[in-house]
């Protein structure tokens, strides 16, 4: 291999490289908030269902006469 293909051939890996580091999905959303501990994770489990249980006695139909 000469040198002017030794160049060419570097160039395209660059190139590649390149392409690689790019993630179409990973554009334009909102970044990572980071790590969340098992013991965060849990607290907002439980808050989430205890304000679903509170949503589900307000929606309840209430028997009052």
């Amino acid at each position: 291999m000469n040198k002017k293909q030794k160049i060419i051939k570097k160039i395209a890996k660059r190139a590649k490289a390149r392409l690689n580091k790019v993630d179409p999905v990973t554009i334009g959303s909102p970044a990572k908030s980071g790590y969340i501990s098992k013991a965060d994770r849990a607290k907002m489990a439980a808050l989430e269902a205890t304000t679903e249980q509170v949503e589900g006695q307000q929606d309840a139909p209430s028997i009052e006469e």
